[in-house]
C-alpha cells in the first residue's frame, strides 16, 4: 500500500480539511507539527517516512482565487527529490507542465467529459470528487471510465479529516466500472487496519493528512508501506 501524504493549501499556509466545508477551514496546527509553513509540514511528514510523492490541493486555485505557482515552485526546489500531484483545477491551454509535479483533474472543475479528450498531457490523474455519494461535476464521467487515465483517485470529501473510515461502499462501485486501474482512495482513512482492508481490496494507493497528524496511524505496525 502506498501512502501519499496531502498538503491542503489556502492563502500561502497548510491548512486543517475537513468534511470538504472549505469556508470553515483553518490553519494547520497538530502534534506532528505546530507549523501551517507548507516546507515545515512536508519536513514533519518525511520525519515520520522518506514518503517520494505527496498531493497537493491548491483550494485557492479550486475557489477562483488565482494560484499559489510560487509556493508550489518554492516547494519543488526545497525538494527535488519528491513527486507532487498537483489539483487546481483545469489547466489553461497552452499551459506548461511543471517538472517534477503531475496534474490531477477534479471532476468537480470538468464541465464536460470532452474536456478530458483534449489533455495534452499522458501522465495525468483523475479524481472523481463525491459529496454524500454524488459525483460533484459533471456525472456522464462516470458511465465514460474509457475516458479516465490510468490512475483514479475516489475522493469522498465528506469523510476527509472526519476519522469515519473510508467508503468501501463507494470504492467497489468504481471498482465495478473499472477493473483494471489503478484506484487511490482519499477520505476517512483512520489507521493501519483501514490500509489492510482498503489493501485486501485491491487499493493501490491512499492519500492521508489526518491520520498521520494525530498518529492515529501508525506507520512502525505497517510491515509493507511503500513511500
Amino acid at each position: 500500500m502506498k501512502i501519499i501524504p496531502v498538503l491542503d493549501l489556502m492563502q500561502g499556509r497548510v491548512v486543517h480539511a475537513v468534511k470538504g466545508r472549505r469556508e470553515n477551514y483553518r490553519p494547520l496546527s497538530s502534534p506532528l507539527c505546530p507549523d501551517a509553513d507548507p516546507r515545515a509540514v512536508v519536513e514533519a511528514f518525511r520525519n515520520l517516512y522518506r514518503f517520494d510523492t505527496f498531493y497537493i490541493a491548491d483550494l485557492d486555485a479550486l475557489m477562483g482565487l488565482g494560484c499559489q505557482n510560487e509556493l508550489i515552485a518554492a516547494l519543488r526546489t526545497a525538494f527535488p527529490d519528491i513527486v507532487f500531484w498537483l489539483d487546481r483545477g483545469l489547466p489553461e491551454a497552452g499551459e506548461a507542465a511543471l517538472d517534477g509535479v503531475v496534474p490531477v483533474i477534479g471532476s468537480e472543475s470538468l464541465p464536460t467529459v470532452d474536456r478530458l479528450q483534449r489533455m495534452t498531457t499522458r501522465d495525468w490523474i483523475l479524481s472523481l470528487d463525491f459529496f454524500d455519494g454524488t459525483l460533484k461535476g459533471c456525472s456522464r464521467l462516470l458511465a465514460q471510465p474509457q475516458c479516465w487515465p490510468e490512475r483514479v483517485i475516489v475522493m469522498t470529501l465528506n469523510r476527509v479529516g472526519s476519522f469515519d473510515g473510508p467508503d468501501l461502499d463507494l470504492l467497489d462501485r468504481v471498482r465495478r466500472l473499472t477493473p483494471h486501474r489503478a484506484l487511490i482512495a482519499a477520505g476517512g482513512v483512520r489507521d493501519a487496519g483501514d490500509l489492510e482492508i482498503l489493501e485486501r481490496r485491491g487499493i493501490h494507493a491512499v492519500l492521508v493528512a489526518s491520520a498521520l497528524h494525530s498518529g492515529s496511524l501508525e506507520l512502525s505496525r505497517l510491515g509493507n508501506v511503500r513511500s
